[in-house]
């Protein structure tokens, strides 16, 4: 785990600096990772500039009521899918009034894991005016360390939403799925 101790002051640094520079607001909406994700941007000094307000909605009955996350997705798809990571999203982005937001839901374990949907299946989102970008992670470590890198993950999509260059608005993206890391 030491080796994401000095990338993790560098990637927030980035991104709370950006925010800065741009002069744009984030949010978080999280699940598996239970504020973590708010937590590491928050640490960086000056944070307060950009972040306002997160949201941690472990139920699905939180997801719906506070992000917006249709009743329909859940049922179909369940909390830990794609479909409910983008939903999060933008119901926080736009709860928030804000420019960029990043969200995470999965099963950090130990339990809660299916055939279908294993212990360490995670996906984060990131959002930044009206694009979209969700990756699906599979983590193979403790529930510290599941969470740990779903929150690293989910920055990382946030440090390459601010370093695109200018797309089309409103799209969804997906990043590589195949992160498998122990």
């Amino acid at each position: 785990m030491e080796m994401f101790l000095g990338e993790k002051s560098a990637l927030e640094e980035t991104i709370v600096q950006t925010l800065i520079q741009k002069h744009l607001k984030i949010t978080t909406a999280e699940s598996c990772t239970g504020g973590l994700l708010a937590g590491r941007l928050l640490d960086i000094a000056g944070a307060s500039e950009v972040y306002e307000e997160g949201y941690i909605t472990y139920s699905d009955a939180s997801k719906a009521k506070l992000l917006g996350v249709k009743k329909e997705t859940l049922e179909k798809y369940s909390a830990v899918s794609e479909k409910t990571a983008e939903e999060m999203v933008r119901g926080a982005a736009k709860a928030a009034n804000a420019d960029a937001a990043l969200a995470t839901t999965g099963i950090a374990g130990p339990g809660g894991g299916t055939e279908e949907k294993p212990v360490g299946l995670i996906y984060v989102s990131a959002y930044l005016k009206g694009d979209v970008l969700v990756k699906e992670c599979r983590f193979h470590g403790t529930r510290a360390q599941n969470r740990a890198l779903a929150v690293t993950e989910a920055l990382r999509l946030m440090e390459i939403m601010l370093d695109k260059k200018e797309e089309k608005k409103g799209e969804t993206k997906h990043a590589d799925s195949t992160n498998k890391r122990n």
